[in-house]
This record gives structure tokens, C-alpha cells and sequence, in this order.
């Protein structure tokens, strides 16, 4: 397959020879935004502004959802479809599906697209054999990535992304990955996955609040992980963000939000997600769901939970973030069905400081002070015995729950992972872009 390579202002980018052809490219600057707020083109906005020549004579599939849209809210299918310059011969959907009708865990199905008569392939928990299958089906021969991501590790769709590029690698696909920011910036926080603890929520070894980009994921997964799960390197392209910094959020960006899932309303939501998601794990709260503030209200029955809570939280003064008192009904309970529509009493995470907050480290002092309470209770499931509290999952091994289980304290809880965020960090280095 012919090597492409494109130019920056500051040359081109060029991944080891263990990662296969990575090439990174990015276009013009852009002009500056109103005050305080940068001005961002994401990948897509670079490819649309080069007239899709990038990809002009391929068979196109397009793994996106709702979020893959330029400034003006037009989807990266329906502009390569209508420019007549780009032959879309397939689209994949991930969880919640192609154009986002579908609940957490869910997807839509196999089907024709109504806007553009394109084949959606459904790709939500796709094997690596289905996708290969796929592949062969929709007769690509080069895939497009362009989903948002928010930065945590139990985020699905960097595994979407992850196991359709050993798909590639394996059948010889081109991959193409459209870049977007990080919503949540480009620190890392957290603990790293252990093998076996290793499930759709954290298929490989990444620490839990990663800061990549999904194009720096993309040149770290080809470099760390392709070589031997795959067997041959993948060609892959990383098509750069403009004007994006890694202290940059959400906030700070003139970037439009499109909901990435149900759930995930607004950019304030990604910020607290990496920690308050571990309440996923708690059987007897509720992580907000159904709430115009998911993530952000978390409670259990007002019998059983109630303003103490939120009081010693703020007593300990974390960084960043102050807790009110906040009583809710969630109208969806995930999978904790005796939450739904009832009477909640919890905390509301207010983010006061964006600069020095740490998602994590706030979501472990909730989690401590929570399990002073007696209605305190682990999540466990039934499906996998060998394996069945879901916080392990979600941290990446027993440790935590264990910790917090023998009465740890937050900072012991937190210092446990330093050294190996510390790894994370040096690992991932070479493949940061920005």
C-alpha cells in the first residue's frame, strides 16, 4: 500500500517502524476566537477544508456516531455523501449506534441508512472476527475513526476503535483516525488496567483517565499492543487537530458539544465522569442516570443516605470541588432497578476550580465516605462468578475495593497507583501529538 505522507508547519510525524506507516498531518491555522476562548478544527474540519482528498478513489467505511461533526453541526457521512468526491460504502455504529438512538448498552442494529441509503454495520461489542467479517462484507478498503471521546478508560469507544484496528491491521485496511481534543485535558490520572481484569470496559492496559487524544491513542495502541495482537503493522493516519493544547478543556474551546451517549450531557459531565463513574460499581447508588445531571447527582434511598454525606466531604476540602446537599428520582437505573423513581438523597459534584481539580481522587473520597454508611453496598454480577464486583472492572483490579473495604484512607488509596502512573506517563510520550 503506497505510503502517504503530509506536512505540517512543523513536518511530518512519524511513528516508530514496530507501529507500521503513521503518518500525522494537520492544515492551516486557524483564526483566532472570541477572548479566552481557542478557536479548534478538529481532523474532520481538516479533511473537509482539503476537499477530501485524502481519501478520494478508496472504498470508505466510517465508524462514527452522532459526535463525528464539523463547526456547523454537519456529520462526516452525510458531507462525504453529499460532495460526490468520497465513495462511503459503509458506516459502523458503536454502543448507542450510528445516529445515537440507542440506551446505554444498547445499538441499532444492522440496517439502511434513511438520510444516505449507506449499510450501518452494527459494531457495538464487535468481536474481532466480526469486524474482519464486516470488512470483507462492505468491501472497504479504508476505515475512518471519528468519534468524541471523553477521556476515560470504561469509555467504550476507544475499544471500538482499538479492536477495528487490529481488524485493519489483520486484513490489510488503511486506517484513518479524524482527531478531536480530549474534552477533559491531557493530564492522566488514576490507576492502570491489570490483564486480568481486562472486559469491554478496559480491553487493554491504560491507566483510568488516560489523557490522550483518540489519535495519540490510536499511534500508542499501533506501537504497544498491534505488534503482537495482530501479527503486522497497521496503516494508520492520525489527520490532526489544529490549535489545541493539552491544558486546554472543553471550556476553553469554541469546539461544539454533541451528546457522545445519553448520558453524557454537556462537557461538565466528562470532567467529573472519570471519578464518579466508579458508582457504577456501588449497588446501592445511583450514579444519576436519568437525571439532567448525570455523574454530577449521586445518591442512594433517602432511608438510607442522607446530608452527612455531603458535610464531610466538604470538610476534607479536596481540590477544586465543593458537594451540596441534593435529593433526586432517577427516571434510569442501569442496572440497579431498585433506585428507578425513587426518592434519592446524595451529593451534587460542583467543579469550582477546573485547573486543579482530580476527578479520581474526588471520586475516592465519595466512595470512603460512602461506605460509612450500612447501606453500603459493592455491585456484584451474577454472570461472570469468577470476577463479579463490577468496581474491579471499572479500576482495573481488586485492589481499591479491597482498600476501602479494610478502611484506607484516600491518600493510601491514591498513593498505590503513583508509581504506575508514573510508567504511564513515560509509555505514552512518544506517542503525544500536541
Amino acid at each position: 500500500m503506497q505510503r502517504r505522507t503530509f506536512l505540517t508547519t512543523a513536518g511530518a510525524v512519524t511513528a516508530g517502524a514496530a507501529a507500521g506507516t503513521v503518518t500525522t498531518r494537520a492544515g492551516a491555522a486557524a483564526s483566532p476566537a472570541g477572548p479566552g476562548i481557542r478557536r479548534i478544527e478538529t481532523g474532520l474540519d481538516v479533511l473537509v477544508r482539503s476537499g477530501f482528498a485524502e481519501l478520494r478513489g478508496q472504498r470508505v467505511g466510517v465508524i462514527s456516531n452522532p459526535t463525528g461533526v464539523d463547526a456547523a453541526y454537519r456529520h462526516l457521512v452525510d458531507l462525504m455523501h453529499g460532495s460526490g468526491r468520497v465513495q462511503v460504502v459503509a458506516a459502523f455504529g458503536p454502543e448507542h449506534g450510528f445516529r445515537g438512538s440507542a440506551q446505554a448498552g444498547g445499538s441499532e442494529g444492522t440496517g439502511i441508512d434513511a438520510r444516505t441509503g449507506i449499510t450501518v454495520y452494527d459494531a457495538y461489542g464487535a468481536t474481532l472476527s466480526r469486524w474482519e467479517t464486516m470488512y470483507q462484507q462492505s468491501g472497504v478498503d479504508t476505515v475512518v475513526f471519528d468519534i468524541q471521546d471523553v477521556g476515560a478508560r470504561f469509555y467504550t469507544y476507544i475499544w471500538t476503535m482499538y479492536t477495528s484496528m487490529v481488524a485493519a491491521a489483520r486484513t490489510g485496511k488503511r486506517y484513518v483516525v479524524l482527531d478531536r481534543p480530549n474534552p477533559i485535558g491531557g493530564r492522566a490520572y488514576g490507576p492502570m488496567m491489570t490483564t486480568p481484569y481486562t472486559s469491554g470496559v478496559g480491553l487493554k492496559e491504560i491507566v483510568q483517565q488516560h489523557g490522550m487524544t483518540v489519535g495519540e491513542l490510536a499511534r500508542f495502541f499501533a506501537a504497544e499492543f498491534l505488534p503482537t495482537e495482530a501479527g503486522r503493522p497497521v496503516d494508520l493516519d492520525v489527520v490532526r487537530c489544529r490549535r489545541w493544547r493539552r491544558s486546554d478543556l472543553a471550556a476553553d474551546t469554541d469546539l461544539p458539544w454533541v451528546l457522545p451517549s445519553p448520558n453524557m450531557p454537556t462537557p461538565d459531565t466528562a470532567l467529573v465522569y472519570p471519578g464518579t463513574c466508579l458508582f457504577e460499581g456501588v449497588a446501592s447508588i445511583t450514579e444519576g442516570r436519568g437525571t439532567c445531571r448525570p455523574f454530577e447527582l449521586i445518591g442512594g434511598l433517602a432511608t438510607d443516605f442522607d446530608y452527612h454525606w455531603g458535610d464531610r466531604l466538604n470538610a476534607r476540602d479536596l481540590p477544586g470541588v465543593e458537594f451540596r446537599e441534593a435529593y433526586f428520582s432517577p427516571t434510569s437505573a442501569g442496572q440497579k432497578p431498585a433506585l428507578l423513581n425513587k426518592m434519592c438523597a446524595g451529593v451534587e459534584v460542583k467543579v469550582v476550580d477546573r485547573a486543579v481539580y482530580d476527578p479520581i481522587r474526588t471520586g475516592v473520597a465519595m466512595l470512603v465516605e460512602a461506605h460509612r454508611y450500612p447501606a453500603f453496598a459493592w455491585r456484584q454480577d451474577a454472570w461472570d462468578p469468577a470476577r463479579p464486583y463490577w468496581i474491579d472492572k471499572l479500576t482495573g483490579s481488586p485492589r481499591l475495593r479491597t482498600q476501602i473495604d479494610a478502611g484506607a484512607d484516600v491518600d493510601e488509596v491514591v498513593g498505590a497507583w503513583a508509581d504506575e502512573l508514573a510508567d504511564w506517563n513515560r509509555r505514552r510520550r512518544p506517542h503525544l501529538l500536541y
